[in-house]
């Protein structure tokens, strides 16, 4: 069991409850046995408690865990998880990942066909509003407060609320807009637009940088090293985003990153694995305990997900449940030398590299890429047959080596060509194990940087934003298997570059407006 879980007192504080519908933000809780923050926090420890249910809010699905007592509602508990939602936005809609069950309308993802009245899409907006809405109260309860450790958990709570809101900036664009300053009550939140969402979230990550804890300073805490990645990551999309690009101001938030004492293992699968706590690449990560951190949603999802077939369930990954859902295309296969490339964690025994029918577990190669083992095969610390001890990794090193490649490549200035060559070259030996998979300067160019950034961070929640950037989601310049619901793939409507607000939203909110395209 991970002992710097920071997740662990979170059952014994539940602090709000936030349905769905997003407009009336007096949030007090329903149950009246849960205590409300005026007569919980007494001591640095119980303000600690709270920062750590804020934190959960990524992770879990409600109150109690696996289930139970849902944070929000109009969804299955498991299916409503932050990181299960955000990791479909991400992944079903590319070339990186099929789903072959039939829930509700889960296809349409894959297939480019969603609609404003899509559920799913609806719980992603809730679960960023909800996050928005417990660190907008903890940021107010901690205001105000002398003692430097209050002070530093209030710039954690301030960077999830810009995590949240920077997700938000990146599927929707323009989003209903709510800070510590809107008391709660209810009134319909203004809606902002993406440049001023952009411009909000830059300017919170400096501000609240300094008073975060030093890079690495304890595991599973947003640090200074996790705040300039997000603000790299932000600079990275701004052509995207405001139509202006900040490839310098990208390159300069990454100094951070690359000082902060994180290095690349020797092994690739050190970062998937259950004791991926331990591996000193980690920036920040979702952290998982498979007795104290229980859901259906989450990295529970992702790893069990991804299991079937002739699969071995409890050897290779260390569970005892294989759902039989997720697999790739041979779009991201093909970008792998198969016999060299040890990044290229694939099933191939029973499995057909082409989809006929994303419906069939059996099309499709199926993906290994994390286990609820530790690295030297062992089984997890909690050894739990379900639940799991694997983190997900949401910031690492080697996503900063590559960003820092693309933001050379694209102009930037304050990096060079050549610390650009050294960082991918340092990421294709590890995978190569020698250095035969070392990339000539020559060849190192942005559509080597995007297939590279597909072979080293595949099913880690980027590849969506990565296309977008690149001109390469909804347009014809690329195709990939039943994209645009064709076995081929087709070009798809250029809106489809974010994602609608949903209807329900727009109802309740009369502050909002449809999407474009929608």
């Amino acid at each position: 069991m991970k002992a710097n879980n920071i997740y662990i007192s979170i059952l014994s504080l539940c602090l709000l409850t936030l349905v769905s519908c997003v407009n009336d933000l007096d949030v007090s809780p329903t149950d009246p046995d849960v205590v409300g923050s005026d007569k919980v926090y007494e001591t640095v420890a119980d303000y600690k408690e709270g920062l750590a249910k804020l934190y959960a809010t990524l992770a879990l699905s409600g109150q109690q865990g696996p289930d139970g007592y849902p944070d929000i509602e109009g969804i299955d508990e498991g299916f409503g998880n932050y990181l299960r939602q955000y990791w479909n936005h991400q992944e079903l809609t590319t070339d990186e990942a099929v789903l072959s069950w039939n829930d509700a309308t889960i296809k349409d993802f894959h297939w480019h066909t969603w609609t404003a009245n899509d559920g799913f899409i609806a719980a992603m907006h809730s679960r960023i509003m909800y996050t928005v809405a417990l660190c907008n109260e903890y940021i107010r309860v901690t205001e105000g407060k002398e003692e430097d450790e209050i002070k530093t958990f209030q710039a954690e709570a301030r960077f999830l609320r810009a995590l949240a809101y920077s997700h938000g900036l990146d599927l929707f664009g323009a989003m209903p807009f709510v800070t510590e300053e809107n008391l709660p009550g209810a009134f319909f939140p203004e809606r902002i637009t993406r440049e001023d969402l952009f411009a909000y979230v830059e300017g919170e990550l400096s501000d609240m940088m300094p008073t975060l804890g030093a890079a690495g300073f304890e595991y599973g805490r947003a640090d200074q090293g996790a705040a300039s990645m997000l603000l790299a990551k932000l600079y990275l999309n701004a052509e995207v985003y405001i139509g202006e690009d900040k490839y310098d101001e990208c390159l300069a938030a990454l100094q951070t990153v690359l000082a902060g004492g994180y290095t690349i293992p020797t092994d690739y699968r050190y970062s998937f694995v259950a004791d991926n706590d331990d591996s000193p690449e980690m920036i920040f990560a979702i952290t998982y305990d498979g007795i104290q951190t229980q859901t259906w949603g989450g990295m529970t999802y992702i790893l069990h997900s991804q299991i079937g077939g002739s699969m071995d369930a409890e050897g290779m990954f260390g569970t005892s449940d294989a759902w039989s859902g997720l697999r790739t295309t041979s779009a991201l296969v093909n970008k792998f030398d198969m016999t060299n490339d040890s990044r290229a964690l694939f099933w191939t025994d029973g499995q057909s590299l082409e989809i006929d029918d994303i419906s069939l577990f059996s099309n499709g190669y199926a993906v290994t890429k994390f286990r609820n083992r530790k690295l030297n095969g062992d089984l997890s610390d909690s050894n739990q047959s379900v639940q799991v001890d694997t983190d997900f990794p949401l910031f690492r090193l080697a996503d900063a080596y590559l960003m820092y490649a693309e933001a050379v490549l694209r102009g930037g200035e304050g990096g060079t060509r050549a610390q650009a060559l050294t960082y991918v070259n340092e990421l294709r030996t590890r995978a190569y194990g020698d250095n035969s998979g070392e990339v000539a300067d020559a060849n190192l160019d942005l559509d080597f940087i995007l297939d590279e950034r597909a072979r080293e961070l595949f099913w880690e929640g980027h590849r969506r934003t990565d296309l977008v950037r690149f001109g390469k989601f909804t347009t014809g310049d690329y195709q990939w298997p039943w994209k645009g619901k064709v076995k081929e793939g087709v070009a798809t409507d250029s809106y489809r570059n974010v994602f609608p607000v949903p209807s329900a939203q727009l109802v309740a909110n009369p502050n909002l407006i449809p999407t474009d395209g929608y």
